[in-house]
């Protein structure tokens, strides 16, 4: 349970919020360029710097997939090269491993 959820019940919200983001994003875009009109917005842009962590939020997928990339090098190298099956790297990666 994460922050009072169940794991499927947040990524459900959490999917849910991206797809929120998104959509109000381009229906804001879509506002505003039919109210101001594009090119009028693009000649009256300001000269105004993103913030120094605007470029990082472009990792984060990346980062997710490298996550990703990793859990499969995990299930090939450690698990089927091995002669493990699929199952026992999904009890693996569920599993708390304690220190004994």
């Amino acid at each position: 349970m994460v922050a009072g959820f169940f794991e499927q019940e947040l990524i459900a919200y959490l999917t849910l919020g991206l797809i929120m983001n998104f959509l109000f994003s381009m229906f804001f875009g879509y506002y505003l360029s039919k109210n101001i009109g594009m090119e009028e917005m693009i000649r009256s842009k300001g000269d105004k710097p993103q913030p120094w962590w605007m470029p990082l939020t472009l990792l984060v997928p990346y980062l997710k997939m490298l996550i990703t990339l990793y859990r499969v090098a995990v299930l090939q190298i450690y698990f089927l090269d091995q002669g493990r099956s699929h199952k026992e790297y999904w009890v693996y990666m569920t599993t708390e491993q304690s220190e004994a």
